[in-house]
């Protein structure tokens, strides 16, 4: 490739590039001493998985990489313990050097799923703050102002909120920023909201004397429902280790026509000429968007799995929608092993396909299919299964949800209540399944998807003796799907 060719490829669907005519110069000098760049991006490992919104800065890496120039992944597993404050209204909780390792290691494998193992450096930031001393962090801290840090956006937003700011959060860019230092980065990626770190970086390689760096932004990835950054706790995210017929399911199911084109772009090697054409065809009726959509799904589809299970998917998914009954891989979910057989309408409720047994009751023709068998809505209260520990049943409502459910054994021990309201209550963390007693009428309701936080705020009332009827009526009551569980 031509320089010229080298920076349009590079720089497709970048956000911020500072600066270009640098990156330019780096490019022909590298050329001209055959000396590759050095290209640096950053990964704090505080969760095991990767999604496809991660990607998008991996894939612009692995450009770079394909160019011939040096790829460091850098694993913030110092950083990590610190917790980036970038996009953050609060202060972030501090996890273990134990999880930052683990999550690491599921990194590490999930990485190489784009980027070519063999001409990849996995670097950690502890190689060299593991040895740093009190006298290094106030030395580092002399390269900037309170003033310039304070500067950034999330800090002047939660202090005119009167949110407080933990000392340590006002460290990490500058921690950040000597990682580039460290590695004497040509280059470092990263998301749109890591734009102030990574000038942080370039300005301290200057401060040492060091060629600085170009910074080159990518975008944040849309969610598949569209308008949010794709996010595993808004639940509109595509993991990476997902099966190939869920991705296949869920790109075809959620992404807009609109959003489609983003993702062409983001997280696929297509040129921007080839998705120009691509849109004039459509725009032509040439091909339909179900057609590019599908294509798609199989692009990013090969990239972590294979062109086969790619096209296996499509069949998949088309035969799904022609007898409606979900087909191939979906997604497991976790509901309790009885002793009893429970109602499939109880199930329904329990894995989340419904809020409501009322829900069931309202749609009459909805499909319920519980391991092939097709059920009538309106007997789904009549029609009893066994659920026991390690079986996997599949469970389907409508035409498109479906979930493997997978029957966990969990012993719930109760704990009693000084309550007009409650008699006992009990929790199961792996399920996060309340399970409560009232005292007036004696019956025992599950409620399912509480989250711990509820458990020990409900925890908290029931040891102050005060207030549990009303906290319980507004936070769980009325907040999370419920069935009453016959003795």
């Amino acid at each position: 490739m031509t320089i010229d060719e080298q920076l349009l490829y590079l720089k497709k669907g970048a956000v911020d590039v500072i600066r270009e005519e640098d990156l330019r110069a780096k490019l022909e000098k590298s050329q001209k001493n055959n000396v590759p760049l050095i290209i640096k991006y950053g990964a704090d490992p505080t969760a095991p998985d990767i999604h496809l919104g991660h990607t998008v800065v991996i894939r612009k890496l692995k450009a770079f990489q394909d160019l011939g120039h040096t790829a460091i992944f850098l694993i913030g597993d110092f950083t990590g313990m610190i917790g980036d404050p970038s996009g953050k209204s609060a202060t972030r909780p501090q996890i273990s050097r134990r999880e930052i390792l683990e999550n690491a290691e599921t990194y590490k494998k999930q990485i190489f799923k784009i980027l070519d193992p063999d001409k990849t450096e996995i670097r950690f930031n502890s190689e060299w703050f593991d040895g740093f001393g009190a006298t290094d962090f106030i030395r580092l801290a002399s390269h900037t102002t309170v003033r310039q840090i304070l500067e950034r956006d999330d800090f002047e937003k939660r202090m005119k909120s009167e949110k407080p700011i933990a000392l340590h959060e006002l460290l990490y860019p500058l921690i950040q920023g000597y990682d580039s230092v460290k590695l004497k980065a040509d280059v470092e990626l990263g998301g749109t909201d890591q734009k102030f770190n990574l000038l942080v970086g370039r300005d301290l390689q200057h401060q040492y004397k060091q060629e600085q760096q170009i910074v080159l932004t990518m975008p944040l990835l849309e969610g598949i429902h569209g308008g949010q950054k794709m996010s595993k706790s808004l639940n509109n995210y595509i993991g990476i280790d997902e099966p190939a017929s869920e991705m296949y399911r869920k790109i075809m199911m959620y992404v807009s026509d609109d959003l489609m084109w983003s993702y062409y772009e983001l997280l696929t090697d297509l040129t921007p000429g080839e998705i120009e054409e691509l849109k004039s065809a459509y725009l032509r009726n040439d091909v339909s968007a179900l057609e590019i959509k599908s294509e798609l799904s199989k692009k990013i589809i090969r990239d972590f799995h294979s062109a086969e299970q790619a096209e296996e998917a499509a069949r998949n998914y088309r035969d799904s929608v022609k007898s409606k009954v979900v087909v191939g891989e979906v997604e497991k979910k976790k509901v309790r092993a009885r002793n009893t057989t429970a109602a499939v309408s109880n199930l329904l409720v329990e894995s989340g396909l419904v809020k409501s047994i009322k829900e069931i009751s309202k749609n009459p023709q909805a499909k319920i299919v519980y391991d092939g068998q097709s059920i009538d809505a309106l007997n789904s209260k009549e029609y009893f299964v066994e659920i026991k520990a390690g079986e996997t049943h599949r469970l389907q409502y409508g035409n498109k949800k479906a979930y493997d459910l997978v029957g966990i054994d969990v012993q719930i021990e109760h704990q009693e209540c000084f309550s007009d309201l409650l008699q006992s209550y009990g929790y199961s963390e792996e399920l996060e399944l309340l399970e409560v007693k009232f005292k007036e009428s004696g019956k025992t309701y599950e409620y399912y998807n509480v989250p711990r936080k509820t458990l020990e705020e409900l925890e908290a009332i029931v040891c102050s003796e005060e207030r549990i009827g009303s906290f319980f009526n507004k936070n769980i009551r009325n907040n999370f799907s419920s069935i009453e569980i016959k003795a």
